[in-house]
């Protein structure tokens, strides 16, 4: 199983103000978030059009989502607090997906859960925040890929993604930016290049993989 961790921060690798995003309005960029967290791989769409993929978040990014888009239709939401009993559910008793989250008390049990799946039902694995769920997934070997929205303008944070990646500099040690022809076929669409603006905030979309060394 590999992890894929998502993520949208500055240059300075900020993510957060105050328990909340420091930006707002960038409507383009959160439907990209959408297509590519719920876009089945092509080898399982053919064979189970009923998997989802995995979105995997901690509590305070879960409670941060207004309830009305809670939990994040056409994926497998799975939330983790240390205050979570072990486990909440079984294994085998699936939550409706559409209704209720898959609750853990860490990210190893939530891996554990989607490995107990039947094969084929969960496509990707995707990791989306906070901070402390970060740092944990990067201490995995799962931790394959980080798909990262680089905000080029300038936000006060004070939550900050816990690994450095800047083009050619402060590179984190095992990590290269791939190519945008690889960023296209991995996500399965054709990703808008260069820098993007919305609502005064400029951004850009990049993928960067662990090396298999």
């Amino acid at each position: 199983m590999e992890l894929t961790l998502v993520v949208a921060a500055t240059r300075n690798m900020g993510i957060g103000a105050r328990g909340t995003l420091p930006w707002t309005g960038l409507k383009r960029e959160m439907a990209y978030f959408a297509r590519v967290t719920k876009r089945l791989p092509p080898q399982i769409l053919e064979v189970r059009p009923e998997a989802r993929n995995a979105v995997i978040m901690g509590r305070k990014t879960w409670d941060s989502i207004p309830p009305k888009f809670r939990p994040l239709k056409g994926r497998l939401n799975i939330v983790i607090s240390r205050s979570y009993p072990t486990p909440t559910r079984d294994a085998q008793d699936t939550p409706n997906p559409d209704v209720d989250p898959v609750q853990v008390s860490s990210l190893r049990q939530a891996i554990s859960y989607l490995l107990s799946k039947p094969e084929g039902s969960v496509g990707k694995v995707f990791v989306i925040g906070g901070a402390q769920i970060y740092e944990a997934a990067l201490q995995l070997p799962e931790a394959k890929r980080l798909l990262i929205t680089r905000i080029h303008s300038d936000f006060e944070c004070d939550t900050f993604f816990p690994l450095v990646v800047q083009n050619g500099q402060d590179c984190a040690p095992g990590w290269s930016m791939k190519p945008k022809a690889e960023l296209d076929d991995w996500v399965g669409e054709t990703v808008p290049h260069g820098i993007q603006e919305e609502n005064h905030t400029q951004y850009e979309f990049q993928m960067w993989e662990r090396s298999s060394d």
